[in-house]
C-alpha cells in the first residue's frame, strides 16, 4: 500500500483548557512545520485565561504560509470529549494529537509523511520516539505480548489511520485517563502499527496521566478486563504496578 502524497493530508489536533503558559509554544511548533500538507485543529474547553486570545493571534500567521487552522471554543466533557469533537470536524486521512504543553521538532510532520508514503501494508497506527525529562523513550517496535499488558508505545505525537476510528469507533468518553490505550487495545492482536524510528515529539511530564498515574493503573487494568483480556493476570499486573510505584516513591523521598 504505497500512498502519494497527494491522496496524504495529516490532521494534528490539540485540546487545551487554561493552557495560556504552553499553547504559544504548542502551536508555533506545528507553524514551523516544513511540510503544509496538515490541517491544524484546535478544541478548547472555553478557557478563562488569555488561550483563546493567544489561539487567536495565530490565526494571520497560519493563513500567510497558506496553512489550514480552524478552532472552537466551548465547555466539554473532559480530554476525551475534546478529542472526539476535533476528529469530527477533521477531513484527515491521519489524525495526531499534540498536548498543549508538547511541542514537535522542526521536521516532526515531514518525516511522519515520507513514513506514510512508504507504507507496505494497510496500517492503524504509527508511533515514533519522544523525548520526556530529556530521556528519548519508546523506541521499540509494537509487540503484542507486551501491548496487552500496558501501553508499550507512544500515543502522543502518534498517527491513527481515520479509518481505524470509522471501524472501532471514537475515544471511549467513560475513560478520564487511559482511553487512547483502550481505543487501540480494542484491535487487539490485529492491530496493525508501523514504527518511524525518529524524534518527533518533546512531552512535557505535566500531563494529566503523570499526575494521576494510579488511575492510570486503575483505567489501564480496566480496560483489559473489559474488552476479554485475562482478569486474573490483568488484576495482578495492576498489584505489580502499584508495589513497584510506591516503592519508587520510597527510595526517591530517601533518597532526598
Amino acid at each position: 500500500m504505497v500512498m502519494n502524497k497527494e491522496n496524504i493530508l495529516i490532521t494534528v489536533i490539540t485540546v487545551c483548557y487554561n493552557s495560556e503558559k504552553t499553547i504559544e509554544k504548542s502551536i508555533q511548533s506545528v507553524l514551523n512545520q516544513t511540510t503544509n500538507n496538515f490541517e491544524y485543529i484546535i478544541v478548547d474547553g472555553k478557557s478563562t485565561d488569555n488561550t483563546v486570545k493567544i489561539i487567536k493571534s495565530f490565526e494571520e500567521k497560519f493563513r500567510a504560509k497558506n496553512l489550514r487552522y480552524k478552532w472552537i471554543s466551548e465547555k466539554d466533557t473532559g480530554i476525551y470529549n475534546a478529542f472526539n469533537k476535533g476528529i469530527k470536524l477533521s477531513n484527515g486521512s491521519w489524525i495526531s494529537f499534540l498536548g498543549s504543553d508538547d511541542f514537535y521538532v522542526e521536521r516532526a510532520l515531514t518525516s511522519y509523511e515520507k513514513h506514510i508514503e512508504g507504507l507496505k501494508f494497510e496500517t492503524d497506527f504509527i508511533h515514533s520516539n519522544i523525548k520526556i525529562n530529556n530521556k528519548i523513550c519508546f523506541k521499540k517496535e509494537w509487540k503484542w505480548k507486551e501491548f496487552k499488558r500496558s501501553m508499550s508505545i507512544a500515543h502522543a505525537g502518534g498517527f491513527h489511520s481515520a479509518e481505524y476510528f470509522q471501524k472501532y469507533g471514537l475515544f471511549n468518553v467513560d475513560y478520564k485517563i487511559a482511553a487512547d490505550y483502550e481505543l487501540l487495545l480494542r484491535a487487539k492482536e490485529k492491530l496493525k502499527t508501523s514504527h518511524l524510528n525518529e524524534l518527533t515529539l518533546i512531552m512535557s511530564n505535566q500531563g494529566v496521566s503523570n499526575k494521576r498515574v494510579i488511575e492510570v493503573y486503575q483505567e489501564t487494568t480496566k480496560a483489559k478486563i473489559n474488552l476479554g483480556l485475562n482478569k486474573t493476570l490483568s488484576k495482578l499486573d495492576f498489584i505489580k504496578w502499584v508495589f513497584k510505584y510506591k516503592v519508587k516513591n520510597i527510595l526517591h523521598a530517601v533518597i532526598r
